[in-house]
């Protein structure tokens, strides 16, 4: 075995056996590394993870999903290379999926544009729109910057911020004081660990669940009202009933299930575009979500949409 002190150069050395092939089919030895994308053969390689740490000693390693909110532990002979078939067919229903997502919301903001004409007699052209700002913070950079892409593309205004879990209780009050936003998602990996006694309702049977409940209670104290400052907080299977308890609007997992990765921007997406006068139907912004009401859920909330009349045409 090799020891690397540079993470992005460790890799394992699985001596030869046939149980554990490479891709051509030979009974080499497996080099595993880490950025590497592979399956846990386990569970059929239904979803596919990115290496992020490998433990030589123990012969396991650390995955995070490529599209979901999941870190997980694998035992290296766990561990299998997807066939590049496999690997191509899995990102392209990822992203119809997103796209699917983004068709709705676009479909369903047209629909309001034209019911804005009806109503007011306008053009929607002669209005201006000023939606709710996000602070978004996230324990994967990876996921940070897929996701500001898609606030970009939704025309919302959006600070990204790259934060380990168990950083962002201690962070988050210096940075809504920074950026004084309407709506903060607090969000990264989490996953439920089993134990024998089946027990959902401790937070040590979570990996990052407690560092999003304190985030949410430190957020509360900066700004008590929910109307005030709308939060999404969790991930994977995270304790959907501990965050609602902290103050959390928004939150993950009802039936601790996975949660992709641009769940948290497509339900802040709904209330940022809401109107101000109106509260948010908890079930439209569910449905416009890629995982639905069994990984996310919430409680009403008003919306942070403002409407501006007349358009400036500097």
């Amino acid at each position: 075995m090799q020891v690397c002190t540079n993470l992005t150069r460790l890799s394992y050395h699985k001596k030869s056996s046939c149980a554990s092939k490479r891709r051509k089919g030979r009974c080499n030895s497996v080099v595993f590394k880490v950025g590497e994308i592979v399956g846990r053969k386990s569970y059929q390689m239904d979803l596919l993870f990115k290496i992020v740490e490998i433990n030589e000693k123990e012969g396991k390693a650390v995955l995070k999903g490529l599209d979901m909110r999941l870190l997980a532990d694998a035992s290296l002979d766990d561990l299998s290379y997807p066939e590049p078939s496999q690997l191509q067919a899995y990102r392209q229903s990822s992203a119809e999926v997103q796209k699917d997502c983004f068709r709705k919301i676009y479909r369903r903001r047209s629909m309001e544009r034209e019911q804005l004409r009806s109503i007011s007699g306008r053009s929607p052209e002669d209005f201006f729109s000023l939606p709710g700002k996000v602070l978004h913070l996230d324990g994967d950079a990876d996921y940070l910057r897929e996701c500001l892409r898609a606030y970009k593309s939704l025309e919302i205004e959006a600070v990204g911020v790259f934060l380990p879990e168990k950083e962002q209780p201690s962070q988050v009050w210096n940075l809504l004081h920074e950026h004084r936003p309407d709506i903060l998602v607090m969000t990264g990996h989490d996953a439920y660990i089993k134990n024998k006694n089946n027990d959902f309702r401790n937070l040590k049977y979570y990996r990052t669940s407690r560092y999003f409940v304190e985030g949410v209670l430190k957020a509360r104290q900066y700004e008590p009202s929910k109307d005030d400052l709308v939060i999404f907080a969790g991930a994977c299977q995270s304790h959907y009933e501990q965050l609602l308890a902290a103050g959390a609007n928004f939150a993950s997992s009802p039936q601790r299930v996975l949660i992709h990765a641009l769940d948290p921007v497509f339900i802040m997406e709904k209330v940022a575009y809401t109107s101000i006068n109106e509260s948010v139907n908890i079930f439209e912004v569910i449905k416009s979500t890629i995982t639905g009401l069994d990984g996310l859920g919430g409680v009403e909330t008003r919306g942070k949409f403002r409407l501006g009349l007349p358009k400036s045409p500097y």
